[in-house]
């Protein structure tokens, strides 16, 4: 093993744990780590240290670092301020390769504690030695009993084998997770924290989990992303080995949006891009816990949809109206059968049955427990779905609930398809089970997590397909020297260079060029003052709209100027185009962000864009059929196609356009800040053209 990956087998698998600051309290912080190890199987040797103490817990206590008999793999370090600081110096100067800093009082605490933490982090590296924390409740593997934690659910809810791995920026929810999951009767292998990440992250935790050989799910805590190139590290070897991610991103920021001076800067909010980013790395982001665990069973189980069809079947006719009610709200496409099923269904249901999709069993099932097991037969061979979901609202009493399971398992083995089971009875449940059929108290659950498969498993499909994308050259416009914005004329022009087509215009500097350049763009006209150092011009009174006649322009030539001369800003002239209108205007932008790269917006413009956005967020690496499938999730998307009688919006020359914007702000790394296209619209021959444009430079 590289010397850069020592920490993870002392994380893991450590051949010796110290705890500084030991306690012989099993209750206390420096106590639980040892008693957790001593209960739960630790294979390695246990090293407390503590000047004050020559036993503790029935182990031999030193006084020191220095004095231990041996060098510990993995140290954990339970002692607060300074004293956290010369530990793990002492812990460096012996060659320990991992430290876990659950001591509080460093970076969030303010200055002070960043300081103190700089000086953690400058004693570990001196030493060559690797940090979790500080501040964090510690890590855990359940398998080998390395648990330099001291999480009191851990205490309360005894752990089993499991496949699941959790890694959290939150000490709480590395094991509210477990814990939730332990009720389920599923087991958990890996829970870590990383607190303040001063060296150690989330993305280095997740990689090491993802490589383990036993971890079939990893569940994800995330307030920040410091480092998305380290966390798509992590997706990607997750993907190698078939194995779903799952994030929970909470703290929802708009951090940015108050000073923001673009359309782009507004919109593209950090939630969004990050929201972006953990899709396209085929990341499935929940929204809370009950999401993050609840469909956990069923990516365990390996079973994956192929699509987003889905058939339910149920005893009870409400159920299948919400059934089809909760399909819709997860995502999941409920068609009826074709007609040659439909009749199969009508040979052995009640002929007051429905097998149209959903199937309602009827009360029928009452009498005839076989029922079940003739219906699911025939829509597994009939390959109606690619998922299936069962409502069983009913007690044991008059049911043959056991036949029902394994009729459900013999369905499930024959289709290859994920199968979700409800009841609200606990011995239902139970059957179903100890058959090995997932299933749920609520239908609502059920659905939702049928819903999360096809969702993940798209997700996942698609982030194969954009890591596999060539990349290729940008139009590549020269650009001017300086930073700031450009002016319109100018930045119509580096919008140009991308073949992105723009309204027809010219910059007037005279009277007379205006005259000219009135005989050749087709009116009416629009009419600005073109000033770089006037990025928004609207507000100052430096746009006339709807100008009809040479007379009308030259008046607004002279008055913009003049408004403008008042204003003590340079000015270049006027710029004059076509008053293209179109049916709705769109929005195309995109700005360079430090940590994602180039982050593109597209969707429904004009005036309200802020105030009401609509539009789809993707970070680079993309192409044009990614961003035209983002497009069809938002609340514009059935003017896409066209509605009572109207042609269709350009969304896919505005998926386009999104992709040159992206390749060329990508390619110029920083150089380009922003990039505003608003409005856009589609002329009468369909070309999307872009009315406005403003570009951004960063400096050199």
């Amino acid at each position: 093993m590289s010397a850069a990956r020592d920490w993870v087998h002392a994380a893991f698998e450590p051949a010796s744990v110290a705890v500084i600051g030991a306690s012989d309290n099993p209750e206390k912080i420096g106590g639980r780590p040892i008693k957790y190890m001593l209960r739960h199987g630790f294979r390695g040797r246990i090293l407390p240290v503590n000047p004050q103490r020559s036993e503790v817990q029935g182990l031999p206590c030193w006084p020191d670092v220095d004095a231990l008999p041996e060098v510990p793999e993995l140290v954990v370090i339970a002692v607060p301020g300074e004293g956290a600081v010369e530990a793990v110096a002492a812990c460096a100067r012996r060659g320990v390769k991992l430290g876990v800093v659950i001591s509080s009082g460093f970076a969030e605490t303010g200055e002070a504690g960043r300081d103190a933490q700089q000086r953690l982090l400058a004693a570990a590296r001196a030493g060559g030695m690797r940090l979790v924390g500080p501040n964090t409740q510690g890590t855990v593997n359940f398998a080998t009993g390395a648990i330099a934690s001291f999480a009191t659910l851990i205490g309360e809810v005894p752990p089993a084998p499991g496949a699941v791995a959790i890694v959290s920026q939150s000490g709480a929810m590395s094991v509210v997770p477990y814990a939730f999951l332990r009720a389920e009767g599923l087991g958990v292998r890996h829970a870590h924290a990383t607190g303040n990440e001063c060296d150690l992250t989330v993305a280095d935790f997740a990689e090491a989990v993802a490589g383990d050989p036993e971890v079939r799910l990893v569940l994800l805590y995330l307030e920040s992303v410091p480092d998305p190139a380290a966390l798509a590290r992590a997706a990607r070897r997750a993907a190698e080995r078939g194995v779903p991610v799952l994030a929970l991103k909470a703290g929802v920021s708009t951090r940015g949006q108050a000073a923001a001076s673009s359309h782009t800067g507004a919109i593209a909010t950090e939630d969004k891009v990050l929201d972006a980013f953990l899709r396209q790395n085929g990341i499935l982001r929940v929204p809370d816990m009950r999401s993050l665990v609840r469909s956990a069973r069923m990516w365990i189980d390996g079973v994956r949809p192929t699509g987003r069809r889905v058939a339910a079947i149920s005893n009870s006719g409400a159920c299948c109206v919400m059934a089809a009610d909760a399909a819709e709200r997860h995502g999941l496409d409920m068609q009826p059968f074709p007609p040659g099923v439909q009749q199969a269904l009508a040979a052995v249901l009640p002929a007051f049955a429905s097998g149209a999709n959903p199937v309602d069993l009827t009360a029928a099932l009452l009498g005839n427990s076989g029922l079940f097991g003739q219906v699911l037969p025939l829509l597994a061979q009939a390959d109606v779905a690619d998922s299936y979901f069962i409502s069983l609202p009913m007690s044991g009493k008059g049911y043959d609930v056991p036949r029902f399971a394994q009729d459900a398992r013999a369905f499930a083995r024959a289709t290859g398809r994920p199968v979700a089971v409800a009841s609200p009875l606990a011995s239902t449940r139970q059957a179903f089970e100890d058959a090995g059929v997932p299933c749920f108290a609520h239908d609502e659950d059920a659905m939702a997590a049928l819903g999360e498969l096809a969702r993940g498993e798209a997700i996942r499909a698609e982030a194969r397909r954009l890591a596999a994308l060539d990349a290729g050259p940008a139009a590549t416009p020269p650009l001017p020297s300086g930073s700031g914005f450009l002016s319109e004329a100018d930045s119509l022009a580096q919008v140009r260079g991308l073949g992105i087509a723009v309204v027809p215009h010219r910059l007037c500097a005279t009277r007379d060029a205006l005259r000219d350049a009135l005989r050749e763009i087709p009116g009416p006209w629009a009419l600005k003052i073109c000033s770089a150092a006037i990025p928004h011009k609207t507000e100052f009174g430096l746009v006339r709209l709807g100008v009809a006649s040479e007379a009308a322009a030259l008046d607004a030539f002279d008055t913009l100027v003049d408004r403008c001369a008042a204003l003590g800003k340079p000015c270049d002239g006027v710029l004059v185009a076509s008053m293209l209108r179109g049916r709705r205007e769109l929005v195309l932008g995109a700005r360079w962000d430090d940590r994602f790269g180039a982050v593109v917006m597209a969707g429904d413009g004009g005036t309200y864009v802020e105030a009401m956005p609509d539009v789809a967020t993707v970070v680079w690496p993309f192409d044009a059929a990614h961003l035209r499938e983002r497009l069809d999730t938002l609340r514009i998307a059935p003017l896409w196609r066209g509605v009572r009688g109207e042609p269709g919006l350009p969304a896919n020359a505005l998926a386009r356009a999104g992709e040159a914007l992206g390749r060329w702000v990508h390619a110029q790394r920083g150089r380009v800040s922003s990039v505003d296209l608003n409005p856009l619209v589609a002329a009468p021959d369909g070309t999307l053209v872009a009315l406005d444009a403003l570009v951004e430079l960063a400096p050199r």
